[in-house]
């Protein structure tokens, strides 16, 4: 990694970093992210996938790059995976290891829409079969209105199953949430703890409150049999870990920060998608991160363009017109596409 980019990534660090893995075929990218000044300090770039010496490197470089500038590390923040505690542990010792809130309250939130499709299955299971023909009969009359009934409680339950996991909701959604389960309490409950669920990130508790708010949840879902095993996710240690950032204001709660790269990486391998190796995918990322280095020099080489309004003869001032003016749009991507082209042409 260059020194001078180092430099200016690490100026303002906030002591708190964002590490992810993104795969992209046979190659594995490591990312670490500043999570709170949203810049791209290190990658790396594997063709295999990465196991625990891989991250006892990547996170070495890290700490050779933080000590040789006399920074301290206060906090990392990971997603679920198995990969980074125990190398977190070995090379920053009792360093803040929180948990992305956003992948542990995702994987509860699919364990109860998960739920809500089963007990839809359920509801059709137990409609009455129809003898072909209209009925004629009184019992085949309640039989046909019961399942007419069940139908449209079915689709009532797919139609909102949003409304079990959202988490605030009006009184009109309340309202709604309560008719397309009445009769089906497993549901209502449902709803119960995914409230609770969310109140356990308030950031106004500490987190041995949340600690103690989850062992009270935990103990009221094991009095569910039936939903014991749906959210059996609620009683993995991840959750636990999750709540660290509770303690601590400035340590972010989610890794947001290395995802929003991650992403701009997969909008760029759709833009220009090709057989890569992982000498390009290492370009790639270098000329990225370059980019993002010179952003505050390329905005002051396009203010005059942006000040002028070279497409209108009254001129401009304000960034918020910039949509109103096809020349200045022109220009800036004119400026990225010459700054990428070097890449495509390998």
């Amino acid at each position: 990694m260059d020194p001078d980019f180092l430099d200016w990534a690490l100026a303002d660090f906030s002591g708190y970093v964002a590490a992810d893995e993104l795969y992209d075929g046979p190659f594995c990218i490591l990312s670490a992210v500043d999570n709170r000044r949203y810049k791209r300090i290190l990658y790396d770039v594997l063709d295999h996938d990465p196991t625990h010496e891989d991250i006892r490197a990547f996170l070495g470089r890290l700490k050779t790059a933080l000590v040789a500038r006399g920074l301290t590390l206060c906090g990392v923040t990971t997603d679920g995976s198995a990969l980074y505690p125990t190398p977190l542990k070995e090379v920053f010792g009792k360093v803040q290891h929180q948990l992305c809130q956003f992948h542990i309250v995702a994987e509860v939130v699919k364990a109860v829409v998960g739920a809500v499709a089963s007990a839809r299955k359920a509801l059709a299971a137990t409609q009455p079969k129809l003898p072909k023909g209209r009925p004629s009969t009184p019992a085949a009359k309640a039989a046909a209105r019961t399942k007419k009934r069940l139908t449209a409680q079915g689709a009532a339950l797919f139609a909102s199953r949003h409304l079990f996991v959202q988490r605030h909701l009006n009184k009109t959604e309340r309202k709604t949430l309560w008719r397309v389960s009445r009769g089906l309490p497993q549901l209502q409950a449902l709803r119960a703890i995914m409230e609770q669920v969310y109140a356990l990130f308030d950031r106004r508790c500490r987190t041995q409150t949340a600690l103690d708010k989850l062992a009270k949840l935990r103990r009221r879902v094991q009095r569910f049999t039936a939903l014991r095993a749906t959210l059996k996710k609620l009683f993995a240690p991840t959750l636990d870990k999750a709540l660290t950032f509770l303690d601590d204001k400035l340590l972010p709660s989610t890794s947001n920060a290395v995802e929003r790269g991650n992403r701009r990486y997969r909008k760029m391998q759709k833009q220009v998608y090709r057989v890569r190796t992982q000498g390009q995918i290492s370009a790639r990322l270098a000329l990225d991160m370059w980019r993002e280095a010179h952003a505050e020099g390329r905005q002051q080489t396009l203010a005059p363009f942006i000040v002028h309004g070279l497409d209108k003869p009254g001129g401009f001032t304000t960034v918020s017109q910039l949509s109103d003016h096809s020349l200045t749009i022109r220009v800036i991507f004119l400026v990225d596409f010459i700054l990428f082209c070097p890449i495509s042409a390998m």
